[in-house]
């Protein structure tokens, strides 16, 4: 039963990490314009790319502000994707599926930020940052993923 705690609670601060993230996606625009007022806590390097994307988003919502619908839709899916871990958390091993398909949702971040993000004129410095949420993604998922396991190893002893 111990195992079964520690998994929850890993998927828990899964679930949070999502919510947290999609939930800052809402105010984009208000984050940005409080993280400037205080740049000496940026790196100088990072500073024209953040005051750049924040007269975009400004100006953007200012003439087009449909367009900010598209940050709302992302917070939403972080939203919609957190629930799926209801899945795991009430039934790890049956359902470790969606702990395998949230690893590989994190290795794919990888190839799309670095042919995106080009594209995009997206600086490399933050496609580093963004490759580092699926890095970072994957290590209480790998940890989860070892844990159901042995979970799974314990329970077939059982039956």
């Amino acid at each position: 039963m111990y195992l079964q705690k520690k998994i929850q609670r890993l998927i828990i601060f899964f679930m949070a990490a999502l919510v947290l993230s999609g939930v800052t996606a809402f105010p984009v625009e208000t984050e940005l314009h409080w993280l400037l007022q205080h740049e000496s806590v940026i790196p100088s390097f990072m500073l024209p790319w953040l005051q750049s994307c924040y007269a975009a988003i400004a100006d953007t919502n200012t003439k087009y502000p449909m367009l900010a619908y598209g940050y709302d839709w992302l917070a939403f899916a972080h939203l919609v994707i957190a629930t799926a871990f209801i899945g795991p958390l009430k039934d790890p091993v049956k359902n470790v599926w969606i702990i395998e398909w949230a690893m590989i949702a994190c290795v794919a971040v990888i190839p799309l930020a670095f042919i995106a993000g080009p594209i995009r004129q997206i600086p490399f410095f933050h496609i580093l940052i963004d490759c580092s949420f699926g890095v970072l993604g994957l290590i209480p998922l790998s940890i989860c993923k070892r844990w159901i396991n042995r979970l799974a190893k314990q329970q077939a002893k059982y039956y």
